[in-house]
Order: structure tokens, then C-alpha cells, then sequence
């Protein structure tokens, strides 16, 4: 007598039918693994706010000129 295939699934306790059996293996079969989240876009900078403001203007070298600069 040759043995049973070995398979993944065995039942240890109850009395399943073959139909209780296969609904599992499809449930089973069918199952996915856990999806990854997706990346992270990186933050779209040109829709800040704070863009358009200027930089606080220092005391030094050529200090006038940066003061029109936005």
C-alpha cells in the first residue's frame, strides 16, 4: 500500500465532508498576502504658501540687494 500524498492540509479533529474540505482549500488557496502601503509621494513644494514669502532680510554685504529679492 502506497501513502497518501503529503499534502498542506490535514484534519486532526472532527468529521469534514468533502465539501466542508474543498470550500476550505478554496478559501485557503485564495487567500493574499498582505498588501505593502505605497509610497509615499514626496511633498509637492511649488503649493506652499510660505514659497511666496521672502526670507528674512540680514544686516551685512550687500544686504540692500537681497532686500528686493523675494
Amino acid at each position: 500500500m502506497t501513502p497518501p500524498p503529503a499534502s498542506g492540509l490535514r484534519v486532526v479533529r472532527g468529521d469534514a465532508t468533502p465539501e466542508e474540505l474543498a470550500a476550505l482549500v478554496i478559501a485557503l488557496a485564495t487567500r493574499q498576502a498582505p498588501r505593502e502601503p505605497a509610497p509615499q509621494a514626496p511633498p509637492q513644494r511649488w503649493r506652499n504658501p510660505a514659497r511666496g514669502m521672502r526670507k528674512p532680510v540680514l544686516p551685512g554685504k550687500s544686504a540692500w540687494r537681497m532686500s528686493a529679492l523675494p
